[in-house]
């Protein structure tokens, strides 16, 4: 990698004696914290960090950045990208240098962005989701001119049977330590496909008309449908943010492009 995002020193410092050992000189971006309270420095200690990188002679730093609406869904605003710039030009005051990237976030930044009359110093976003799924993250709107169904992920039926909607026994926890509860709707057709939890997120997948999904387990997905379908038909869903991070990273879904 020619840049990287970070914000601990002692990584810092480690990413400088590999970046020497490879007779290279590493770009970094420092992260600052905003207030959605993942990762970066908090501000008050900026100047120290920026003191630790630029004393490191294998290391440049080429940005500062920040991330938003990951953790607490605070959303991006002049407020706090005002913030983003100013700490940079004070960076920039206080140590004599430049800084040429200054990023504000990510797809959750991109209505402000669009929208903003002054964008102050910031002249990149990281982003993803906005692009691969087409919404903006913080209501999920679809963005106009962006396809939302570019993946789809097709899973299997492997049975199809007219069976009861309310269990009978005495029940415990399942697998997952739930306790599920049902209302009795009489017989459906219950069919199940080969796609569980460990295969994605089955709480975001959206899906077709006369589908709907009612449980999961590990490596099943327990769906109604309208009439009995066969082994080896296919239903196709459309992945959320979440359900396609974990189907792109699940080694036992096969990826085609």
């Amino acid at each position: 990698a020619t840049m990287s995002v970070n914000s601990e020193t002692e990584v810092l410092s480690a990413l400088d004696s590999a970046a020497r050992s490879a007779g290279r000189v590493h770009d970094v971006m420092l992260m600052v914290e905003l207030g959605d309270l993942r990762e970066g420095v908090m501000p008050d200690q900026l100047n120290e960090t920026v003191r630790h990188v630029i004393g490191l002679p294998s290391l440049r730093l080429r940005g500062i950045g920040a991330n938003l609406a990951c953790r607490f869904g605070v959303e991006p605003s002049s407020e706090n990208m005002g913030d983003l710039s100013a700490m940079v030009e004070s960076v920039e005051t206080t140590f004599g240098i430049e800084i040429a990237i200054v990023s504000g976030g990510n797809s959750a930044n991109l209505d402000w962005a669009l929208d903003s009359s002054d964008l102050g110093r910031i002249n990149n976003l990281r982003l993803g989701e906005s692009v691969l799924l087409g919404r903006e993250p913080l209501r999920r709107r679809a963005i106009s001119g962006l396809h939302t169904d570019a993946f789809v992920l097709v899973a299997e039926v492997i049975e199809s049977n007219r069976k009861p909607t309310a269990p009978w026994g005495r029940a415990a926890q399942n697998s997952f330590g739930e306790t599920p509860k049902t209302d009795d709707r009489g017989d459906i057709w219950q069919t199940i496909l080969a796609v569980g939890r460990q295969d994605t997120d089955t709480a975001d997948l959206s899906a077709p008309e006369g589908v709907d999904v009612l449980a999961a387990s590990s490596d099943h997905l327990i769906v109604q449908t309208r009439e009995r379908m066969t082994p080896g038909d296919e239903i196709r869903f459309e992945p959320g943010y979440s359900a396609l991070l974990r189907s792109m990273t699940s080694p036992f879904v096969t990826k085609r492009l």
